[in-house]
């Protein structure tokens, strides 16, 4: 602690408060190698990896049963109701997390996705303009 003290002291502390960068694979993978996980903790850790999972892979799909699959997700994580045991606000409670810190970071990929998504249609539409002139 004295040496990150230290740091912040003599120069801009920056590197204090930059936020980390994991992908979700790695950052789960901080919960199994841990401390012993009890079966509880388990399928919740699982049951939020799947909304995870069918948020991020679903999150620009066209099919029906992937926006649906998106959609119960994103209103899964967007609801504050705690009567259920496996509720989104329960889960992160149980494993020590901050509900609305992951919230966020869901919205802000699944903004950046659509970005990518429509860069990638826009270019496509390019490409067959171009080939069907030529």
């Amino acid at each position: 602690m004295q040496a990150r003290a230290k740091k912040s002291e003599g120069g801009t502390g920056a590197g204090l408060f930059e936020p980390d960068i994991l992908l979700p694979n790695q950052y789960f993978a901080a919960f199994r190698r841990g401390r012993a996980v009890e079966g509880e903790r388990r399928l919740m850790l699982a049951v939020l990896e799947d909304a995870v999972d069918s948020f991020r892979k679903h999150s620009v799909a066209c099919d029906p049963r992937e926006q649906a699959s998106f959609l119960e997700a994103k209103e899964w994580f967007s609801s504050d109701d705690r009567s259920w045991l496996f509720a989104f606000e329960n889960i992160c409670d149980v494993l020590e997390m901050n509900a609305d810190y992951l919230r966020s970071g869901l919205d802000r990929w699944r903004r950046a996705a659509a970005v990518r998504a429509a860069e990638q249609t826009a270019a496509r539409y390019e490409d067959a303009l171009q080939n069907a002139t030529a």
